[in-house]
């Protein structure tokens, strides 16, 4: 998939303790993680699946306090201009716009309802495996996200900004009964993800990631054997699949989507 502006290309967890972040994590996503091979890096982990490179661990920033447990990065041709134009649609920068040796410029941003994630620009043009939203049934996107979530207490006003920022559109949606509607987002070929009302469904106001996994009731069983817990599910998802929301024990959150091979 083209690397168009709003492309999900990395995940980031910003851990008190990444050894136990690591050990959780190659249990639960079957993930091989290592610190990174360059110095400069400064023990950045870099988690794999199949080989392919798909989501960091690095240590808790003193410099930038308050940035989420799980950060989504999203692409863009310009770091410094579309931070630049997310206050000037009512966000704010957190972090940087600054350089990462051998990887891009990235920026920590939130929207104008205080939501975070992050903007890169990659140094090369080599397109991201990070993320593969294809139907889950096929085994290359194992490991890997699948799927991106906005909880937002505004999300007319968030579809307003990111429209502006990655030109995303609705494009269609799931009505929740009471809980409002889950409204599916992108633009043309690319469609990450959905948002919904966090005042309705009393979810905290944050973008949320999906990881593909290969059985979804042994992937819960391995969060709770590790000290994790599960937040909700494994709930249907089309297609026969099955997704649920966890926490790491430290207590990130992170959605896991995959079918269900036991009886």
């Amino acid at each position: 998939m083209a690397t168009v502006d709003g492309t999900p290309i990395w995940f980031e967890l910003n851990a008190t303790d990444p050894a136990a972040a690591q050990a959780f994590y190659e249990g639960v996503a079957d993930w091989r993680v290592a610190p990174s091979s360059m110095p400069e890096h400064g023990g950045y982990r870099i988690a794999e699946a199949d080989g392919r490179p798909v989501a960091g661990i690095r240590q808790t920033m003193p410099e930038a306090p308050g940035l989420p447990g799980w950060a989504v990065y999203l692409a863009t041709l310009d770091v410094d201009a579309t931070a630049a134009q997310v206050v000037d649609l009512g966000g704010k920068v957190r972090f940087g716009p600054v350089d990462i040796p051998h990887v891009g410029r990235f920026a920590m941003v939130s929207d104008p309802q205080d939501v975070v994630f992050a903007l890169m620009t990659p140094e090369n043009s080599a397109v991201s495996r990070a993320f593969g939203p294809v139907p889950l049934g096929t085994e290359h996107t194992l490991g890997h996200g699948v799927w991106i979530e906005l909880a937002t207490p505004d999300p007319e006003a968030a579809l307003a900004f990111y429209g502006t920022l990655f030109g995303w559109e609705k494009l269609g949606a799931m009505p929740m009964g009471g809980m409002g509607e889950y409204a599916f987002i992108g633009r043309g070929d690319l469609r990450p993800g959905a948002m919904m009302s966090s005042a309705a469904t009393g979810a905290p106001p944050r973008w949320s990631w999906y990881v593909h996994v290969a059985d979804i009731d042994c992937a819960l069983a391995m969060v709770r054997e590790r000290g994790g817990t599960v937040l909700q599910g494994p709930d249907p998802i089309p297609g026969g699949s099955y997704s649920a929301k966890i926490a790491d024990p430290l207590g990130n959150t992170l959605g896991l989507a995959g079918r269900r091979r036991t009886s």
